[in-house]
């Protein structure tokens, strides 16, 4: 659904010091406030029992594209790339389009010219991920930051350069009703940008 067209309560994208991005707003009453920070929690496999460090934050709009950038380029100068994409899906699913083994640089100057797109479209997604595989950045539908590493002290360090802090408890606003917002160019632009990626659709993806 289109922003302007959302009910008036739906339009609010400030709370406090924290601004939303055009992509998600909370559903009625707003069952969580959004806030700025990050918590530290663990996944656990549930095939294999592993568990991975992970650290989930929500950053205000005026510094979140920059703090995901930081926050990737902590993960090597060649990465793996998925793009997540659920326009024209139906009960919430999703695609998948993954591209092995692409410079840093040469995808984060794609990701610089669709900026807008990664920030304010609702039903755009994205996951790089580190050579070895030990370290993943998500940067998700509800433009939540999302980190999963054994080490995580240098990412907490770009979360801290970024003014955004722990906060152990912290809900975030997929833990309550939400509505995501999108527009129709933005269908057109996310398939010119894996067009120029390069990212082909996955059968599979095993996550985190």
């Amino acid at each position: 659904m289109r922003t302007e067209k959302l009910p008036a309560h739906l339009n609010v994208d400030r709370y406090g010091d924290f601004v939303l991005t055009d992509a998600i707003r909370p559903g009625a009453g707003v069952p969580v406030t959004p806030r700025q920070g990050y918590r530290r929690d663990v996944y656990r496999d549930p095939q294999s029992g592993a568990q991975v460090p992970v650290l989930a934050a929500a950053v205000s709009r005026e510094t979140l594209f920059d703090c995901f950038v930081d926050l990737v380029e902590l993960l090597g100068p060649v990465v793996d790339v998925v793009m997540e994409t659920s326009h024209d899906s139906k009960q919430g699913g999703h695609r998948d389009l993954m591209r092995h083994h692409i410079d840093l640089p040469v995808l984060l100057s794609h990701f610089y010219d669709h900026e807008d797109l990664l920030l304010n479209d609702g039903c755009t997604g994205t996951a790089i991920l580190a050579q070895n595989g030990t370290m993943e950045v998500q940067f998700d539908e509800h433009k939540l930051l999302v980190v999963y590493a054994q080490d995580l002290a240098p990412f907490e360090e770009v979360f801290a350069r970024h003014g955004v802090k722990c906060i152990e408890g912290l809900r975030l606003i997929t833990e309550g009703e939400h509505l995501h917002s999108t527009e129709p160019h933005y269908q057109d632009e996310f398939e010119q940008m894996c067009c120029r990626i390069g990212v082909a659709e996955m059968a599979e993806r095993v996550n985190w």
